[in-house]
């Protein structure tokens, strides 16, 4: 009992030491710009993304998502230089992520907002890993397969998947509602170090992310919908990826005109992220 009872101080303290160790990390310089070069990623991933859905509304052709994305990257001369960059970037910004996960967001009183915001760290934290993981691959082999389809037929194989797939879509939908929530309300501003800014870049900063915000979110609602949609009718082909999403979009009434409008907002949150390089706080 007393072996036992005098390794707890040590275990604590060498808890202690590696939250101190993990904290010392997330506030350190390299860790800071590895997380400023995930917005970059990030930022260059959307600009992409919009103008390949520009593309599709005015020319009907493309492939407008993260694949098509890192396909056009990869056409471009030094394009798996840039690839690289990129999988650097996401793994840093997972970094950040996971970092803020552990022992972050300090300046939350302790209670539910913290809890919920590790939840979230950590979630965007495995995202963005697995992002990395998955732009290296495509540098290697190509593949630009869309996995949204299969990935959903596996789920509602399982027990309960039915059920599981419908909650996804409903996150999916609700983190949409969220990001425009954020747009409407200004929240995102906290997040945003402006002080030294001029007036003529804080108002593009909020007019830029405003426009970003609502319009990633309105496609984050589209396609948790679709999921919503796959799970009720149990019908896995019902579930849509980016590309997929949009180009449905383009095929409803008026859809050239919706598409074109969901372009400018992936265009402007791309444009959102830059700001972030330079203006986030990290």
């Amino acid at each position: 009992m007393a072996a036992g009872a005098g390794t707890i101080p040590g275990m604590s303290a060498h808890a202690d030491q590696a939250k101190s160790a993990a904290r010392q990390a997330e506030d350190s310089k390299p860790v800071e710009g590895l997380a400023r070069l995930g917005f970059a990623a990030r930022g260059l991933v959307y600009v992409v993304i919009g103008l390949l859905a520009l593309r599709i509304a005015f020319a009907g052709q493309g492939k407008a998502d993260r694949q098509g994305a890192l396909a056009t990257i990869k056409d471009q001369p030094l394009g798996g230089v840039l690839l690289v960059v990129l999988a650097v970037g996401f793994a840093g910004y997972a970094a950040w992520r996971l970092l803020q996960a552990a022992v972050g967001h300090q300046d939350v009183a302790e209670g539910r907002k913290r809890i919920f915001n590790r939840i979230a760290s950590l979630g965007r934290g495995i995202l963005y890993a697995a992002f990395a993981v998955t732009t290296l691959r495509f540098l290697t082999s190509g593949s630009s397969d869309d996995k949204t389809k299969p990935l959903t037929a596996r789920a509602m194989a399982l027990p309960g998947g039915q059920l599981l797939v419908g909650l996804v879509g409903a996150a999916v939908v609700g983190g949409g509602l969220y990001m425009v929530y954020r747009a409407v309300t200004k929240k995102f501003l906290d997040d945003l170090d402006l002080g030294a800014a001029s007036p003529a870049v804080r108002t593009a900063a909020k007019r830029i992310g405003v426009a970003g915000l609502v319009g990633r979110g309105l496609v984050f609602c589209l396609l948790g919908a679709f999921l919503v949609e796959a799970a009720a009718t149990f019908d896995p082909n019902k579930a849509k990826g980016l590309d997929a999403a949009l180009k449905t979009l383009a095929q409803e009434p008026f859809g050239q005109v919706l598409l074109t409008v969901a372009a400018v907002g992936l265009l402007a949150f791309g444009a959102w992220s830059f700001i972030e390089v330079r203006y986030r706080k990290v």
